[in-house]
């Protein structure tokens, strides 16, 4: 008899990931697969979609041809700030445009003359980020694109557009569209006054709970659909459903972001400006979090590392706490070599880190370099971590994703944390398992 299985496409910025579930969410397969990147129309680099809808396709034939398993669920989490506009036959009208293209300064001025940036923000509890504010994205086709704007019959959130290859509905979900999309008005709980106005909204699909899915012939059986998630909030999703006691997550990888579920307060414009922002829940409620570019600035600095000091690429996967190094920084009054460069520059990192001393060629070795590297990370995870906290008293804090593997970042984290329950998960199936468990846990 086939194995009934739940599968999972889990895709990020760098892996796309597929896993198998058994009935009771114990994993059973992962594969993953990177793709090159190309240029869209105006020569900025993005994922491939036509190689990402072939593979998910592909995926899904190739498991429906394999006779140790039999299909019970689909569903899909992915990284956000992201669309596809599709036509009215469903055919994608954009390329996945890359969150971290530019965006053009003349709208910038344009849209907030239009609507207060402050006031936005503050209703939207999204900072000001270019095209990481997704919603901004269908402002900027619209104005900038309006042959293509016409044509969208949909916009569909990343996750959303994965599923639709094998549902046919064009959804929207709380997680996609509350992950600073600068579209969603907190206070109404309904799309902002700028979508309407601007027609936006014409665009955007129908919503439906997280937990939703959709009944399809697959394999030539039933097969239960959902909706997609978010990844972030979907590596949250977990902890919900299991853990009722307040507590702050804190998810590593690309970005880290920290995930504070049971705020008590509403946020405030000096948060927003130190890029804390709120998120919704798989429940519609809402989340406060922080984030930075944590494993994008480690990996930029290990590039030049690895340069100045003749290393291998995971060289640095073997460094293990240098305790004397990490008792003198720890000790120091200044803070430290490192400077971050892709981290934003908001008040809260120019406080951290005062001036630019960061110079590989001053340090003796890589190993000092490296402590001096992560300490940094340390503090900036730390400050980020008291924002999303705000003036809640939580003291437990779950920790998961790939920097549960750095043994100098963990013991420069438990030091700067002292006082705090820190509980750190070797587990990075996170949201992937979180959109197995919508299925599951809502079936």
């Amino acid at each position: 008899m086939p194995k009934p299985v739940i599968a999972i496409f889990d895709i990020g910025k760098t892996n796309k990931k597929f896993f198998l579930f058994d009935e009771d969410l114990n994993e059973i397969n992962e594969e993953y697969i990177k793709f090159p990147t190309i240029t869209d129309e105006d020569g900025d680099e993005c994922d491939d979609l036509e190689k990402i809808t072939t593979w998910a396709r592909d995926t899904v034939e190739a498991l429906c041809n394999n006779p140790e398993f039999e299909v019970k669920a689909l569903n899909f989490s992915t990284y956000g700030a992201s669309f596809v506009s599709i036509d009215e036959n469903g055919k994608p009208l954009t390329p996945i445009y890359n969150y971290l293209k530019d965006f053009p300064e003349d709208l910038h001025r344009e849209f907030y003359d239009a609507y207060p940036e402050a006031t936005i923000n503050l209703a939207t509890a999204s900072p000001t980020l270019g095209m990481l504010n997704s919603g901004l994205q269908l402002y900027w086709l619209k104005r900038k694109k309006p042959e293509v704007f016409k044509k969208i019959a949909y916009s569909l959130h990343l996750p959303q557009y994965i599923s639709f290859l094998f549902s046919g509905e064009a959804v929207s979900e709380p997680t996609s569209i509350g992950c600073h999309t600068k579209l969603w008005d907190f206070p109404k709980k309904d799309y902002h006054e700028w979508v309407y106005k601007e027609g936006i909204d014409a665009k955007l699909a129908r919503q439906v709970p997280t937990t939703h899915s959709f009944e399809r012939v697959i394999c030539g059986k039933k097969v239960q659909v959902g909706v997609g998630i978010h990844d972030s909030s979907s590596a949250l999703a977990s902890y919900l459903i299991k853990i009722k006691e307040p507590f702050i997550l804190i998810s590593t990888g690309t970005w880290s972001i920290t995930l504070n579920p049971f705020p008590n307060e509403e946020l405030r414009l000096e948060e927003l400006q130190n890029d804390c922002l709120n998120f919704l829940s798989i429940h519609g409620q809402t989340v406060k979090a922080s984030r930075f570019f944590l494993g994008y600035e480690l990996d930029h600095q290990l590039e030049k590392m690895n340069a100045a000091f003749s290393k291998e690429s995971k060289y640095y996967k073997d460094i293990l706490p240098d305790e004397a190094m990490v008792q003198g920084l720890l000790q120091e009054k200044t803070p430290g070599k490192f400077y971050p460069e892709t981290i934003a520059r908001t008040p809260l990192v120019a406080s951290i880190f005062p001036e630019n001393h960061w110079d590989v060629s001053g340090f003796p070795d890589f190993e000092t370099a490296y402590h001096h590297l992560v300490y940094g990370l340390a503090k900036m995870q730390v400050a980020s971590l008291l924002l999303a906290k705000g003036g809640s008293d939580t003291k437990k804090v779950y920790i998961d994703g790939g920097f549960v593997h750095n043994k100098v970042f963990i013991r420069f984290l438990t030091e700067l944390l002292e006082g705090y329950e820190l509980e750190f998960s070797d587990f990075p199936l996170g949201s992937a398992y979180g959109a197995a468990l919508m299925l599951k846990a809502y079936s």
